[in-house]
């Protein structure tokens, strides 16, 4: 017997429509209330959490509002000697991290405020014989990192500082045989969970490079993610009713970028930034058509 399939019923009064000003507000007030229990509480994801808000308020042109003296200060803070960035100050280097602050830097073009060929040491050094790439120094490895490592070193322009032919090997070695991708090589294939937002960025960003957008129903999914904001306080949560956060508030308004919603910057499918950051460094990853 199967399992049954698990959806969402959306509510007759749940938003139809997007609330930039609700969600640019919601963004900006929420790096100002330090002393939140939930500011406090997210303090191990830190610097992808700076990278979420920054990156969605520049989709929605409001990247202004934020303070970037002190971001740029609180990333600089944060690399450590070996190069790597950690989530915040006093926490290990990891290569997630290192990628966040990267991101960031990139979208204020100020990567001056680290030392990048150190960085780029860090990111080398973690490249194991099989060509993947371990998360920090503890030596776990992880698809994701593989995707982590080859981003940072493609912002800085400096691919050639890994050995490229490998790492797309051990990738490879971790497809299975229903299409789908593990984690490692024998691990079971993963692309998404419960409907929730983010997974309307992570499934349809995958579409995208692989030139299939228009195999999923653009309008079905646009009234899941509207559906999902909050309208009194804005920002998007994980599904209707839940508690709204920054995570899922960038993948809500990237995936609606997506599929070419024209009140928000387009957005790169490969790296989640704006398509004009990438430009503006000469990035332009290739997307099957």
């Amino acid at each position: 017997m199967g399992t049954p399939v698990k959806d969402v019923v959306l509510k007759a009064d749940a938003p139809t429509v997007l609330l930039l000003d609700k969600h640019s507000d919601y963004i900006a007030s929420y790096g100002a209330k330090k002393d939140d229990y939930e500011y406090c509480m997210s303090e191990y994801l830190r610097m992808s959490g700076i990278y979420w808000g920054l990156t969605v308020m520049d989709l929605m042109g409001q990247l202004h509002r934020m303070n970037k003296e002190e971001i740029l200060q609180f990333v600089k803070s944060c690399q450590h000697d070996c190069g790597g960035v950690g989530a915040s100050i006093g926490h290990d280097p990891h290569l997630l991290y290192t990628l966040s602050a990267v991101q960031i830097l990139s979208l204020y073009d100020s990567l001056h405020v680290i030392d990048v060929n150190k960085v780029i040491e860090y990111v080398k050094g973690l490249q194991q014989d099989d060509g993947s790439f371990a998360g920090d120094k503890w030596g776990e490895i992880d698809t994701r990192f593989s995707f982590c490592a080859v981003a940072t070193l493609a912002l800085l322009g400096r691919l050639d500082a890994v050995n490229l032919e490998s790492a797309a090997e051990f990738v490879l070695s971790c497809m299975n045989f229903d299409g789908g991708f593990g984690c490692r090589p024998g691990s079971e294939s993963h692309a998404g969970q419960l409907p929730d937002v983010c997974y309307s960025w992570w499934v349809l960003a995958s579409l995208k490079i692989i030139g299939r957008l228009h195999w999923i129903d653009k309008d079905k999914l646009s009234r899941f993610i509207l559906a999902c904001q909050d309208e009194e306080t804005g920002g998007f949560a994980d599904r209707p009713g839940d508690v709204v956060d920054p995570f899922h508030t960038l993948f809500g308004v990237a995936g609606l970028s997506l599929m070419g919603d024209q009140r928000i910057k387009p957005v790169n499918p490969v790296f989640c930034m704006p398509e004009d950051t990438l430009r503006k460094i000469g990035l332009q990853p290739e997307l099957l058509r």
